[in-house]
């Protein structure tokens, strides 16, 4: 089997150096659509470098991702990408992060579950400078075809539990965020650049009639969303986020995001404007001071 859980989860983590500066900040937030009206002092704490903060979601770009991939290249994993699909994604920060730093990544598969059809591989990433620790990172990861192998199917997430919002109830706030149509291809340059988000062709033959969005792209969003409207912009206040990818998105589509304050954390779900609502992100959860 291309998955063999137990070596996978003994395996010891996987170490990379990483480093960042204020352009690849800039660049990740404008991926996100950050800079629109351009001279809003709100959207400039995102896109000037003296006024410049992190949106925490950057730790999923910071090296490139390198958490990620050296998560799927561990010991007792060789999977075909072509069948990988990104389920979920979560941070803990420990700390803001800083807007020019370096540290070391520590990636390792904490966890295969066996959800049938598919393997469902939990990818952990700890990042750390000189002070200690920045934030720790989870990637839930499907691989098709690798289930049934008679492993544990792991946790459930279910409406009410952990902060999720009860959607039958009004949502607090709700906001619409624009994709632009060449939203992807700025986005990818932050280091993810699978030409399903950039070429035609090869969106086609994935099944798709033109190029989606990011889901870490729409992560990315969701998060400022949040950030703006709830969190009075300050990105600090932010402990956790965490969400699952419900569906794709298409640039040139609205994002509509719902929000639902509770004491220490905000539930929101994210959906598609164009297609009648179509869920993009759910189980989606900021925990915060």
């Amino acid at each position: 089997m291309p998955i063999d859980p137990a070596r996978a989860v003994a395996a010891p983590p996987r170490s990379a150096e990483i480093s960042w500066d204020r352009r690849d900040v800039q660049l990740y937030h404008l991926g996100l659509g950050a800079g629109v009206p351009a001279t809003d002092p709100g959207e400039l704490r995102y896109t000037l470098e003296s006024r410049l903060h992190v949106l925490p979601s950057f730790a999923t770009v910071a090296g490139a991702g390198r958490g990620i991939v050296g998560g799927l290249s561990a010991p007792g994993v060789d999977i075909d990408l072509a069948s990988v699909l990104h389920g979920g994604q979560s941070i803990r920060l420990h700390r803001p992060i800083p807007v020019q730093g370096s540290a070391v990544s520590a990636s390792r598969i904490a966890a295969v579950y066996d959800k049938g059809k598919a393997a469902v591989l939990v990818l952990r990433a700890e990042a750390s400078d000189a002070d200690g620790p920045l934030w720790t990172s989870e990637s839930e990861v499907f691989v098709r075809g690798e289930g049934g192998f008679g492993g544990e199917r792991g946790p459930s997430v279910r409406t009410g539990s952990s902060g999720e919002p009860d959607k039958t109830v009004e949502p607090d706030k709700t906001v619409e965020r624009p994709v632009r149509e060449d939203q992807a291809l700025l986005y990818r340059l932050s280091g993810d650049l699978n030409p399903l988000h950039a070429d035609p062709a090869f969106a086609a033959r994935a099944g798709f009639d033109r190029p989606i969005l990011h889901g870490l792209c729409s992560y990315g969003m969701t998060l400022k969303a949040v950030v703006d409207t709830l969190l009075g912009g300050e990105v600090a206040r932010v402990r956790s986020y965490r969400a699952r990818f419900a569906g794709t998105v298409f640039p040139g589509e609205t994002l509509r995001i719902r929000m639902w304050a509770g004491e220490g954390r905000i539930g929101v779900a994210v959906d598609a404007v164009e297609r009648d609502g179509a869920p993009v992100l759910t189980h989606t959860v900021v925990e915060h001071v």
